[in-house]
C-alpha cells in the first residue's frame, strides 16, 4: 500500500529542497515558506536583506524551472502577514502577534492567536488570552504575522 503524504508534510519536503536549490543559485535569499494552493500549484515566499521585487521573484522562478512540468510555481514577497515557519523567524519576531495552525490538535486545539513571548530551537511560548501555550515548530501547519497596522 502507498504512503499517503498529507500537504502539510509535502509542503515541508519542498521548503527543504527549494531553501537548498534559492541558497545555490540566489544568495542571500531566505525561503521563508513554501505553501500547496492545490495539487498542481505552490508558492514560494522569499525575503532578501535588500528587499524582494520582480527581479528577484523571477530569478527564484527560472530557479526551480524543473518544478514547471508538474506545478504551476508562484514566487512572493512576504507581505504584511510574513510567514513563520523556522525558529530564527520566530526569534526575531518575539513580542509580535501570530496566527498559528497545527498539523494536528494541541491540547484539543489546532488554532491559536497570540504574542511570542519566547522562542528557543525547538519551540515557542505564546500568550494566549486564556493563558499560555508552549508549540513546537514541527508541529506548524502555518504561522503568519499579524498585520497590526504598522508602516514598515
Amino acid at each position: 500500500m502507498p504512503q499517503v503524504t498529507t500537504t502539510h508534510e509535502r509542503e515541508r519536503e519542498l521548503f527543504d529542497e527549494i531553501s537548498v536549490r534559492l541558497a545555490a543559485e540566489l544568495p542571500g535569499v531566505d525561503v521563508l515558506a513554501v505553501e500547496l494552493l492545490g495539487p498542481d500549484r505552490f508558492c514560494v515566499y522569499v525575503d532578501h536583506p535588500d528587499g524582494v521585487d520582480h527581479e528577484l521573484c523571477a530569478g527564484a522562478t527560472d530557479a526551480l524551472r524543473s518544478y514547471l512540468d508538474a506545478f504551476t510555481v508562484d514566487v512572493s514577497s512576504p507581505g504584511t502577514d510574513r510567514p513563520l515557519r523556522a525558529a530564527q523567524h520566530f526569534n526575531e519576531a518575539v513580542g509580535e502577534r501570530v496566527a498559528i495552525r497545527l498539523a494536528a490538535p494541541s491540547n484539543g486545539r489546532r488554532k491559536f492567536r497570540g504574542r511570542i513571548a519566547a522562542a528557543t530551537d525547538s519551540h515557542f511560548s505564546l500568550e494566549l488570552a486564556d493563558g499560555t501555550a508552549e508549540l513546537a515548530y514541527q508541529d506548524i501547519a502555518r504561522a503568519n504575522l499579524i498585520d497590526e497596522g504598522r508602516s514598515p
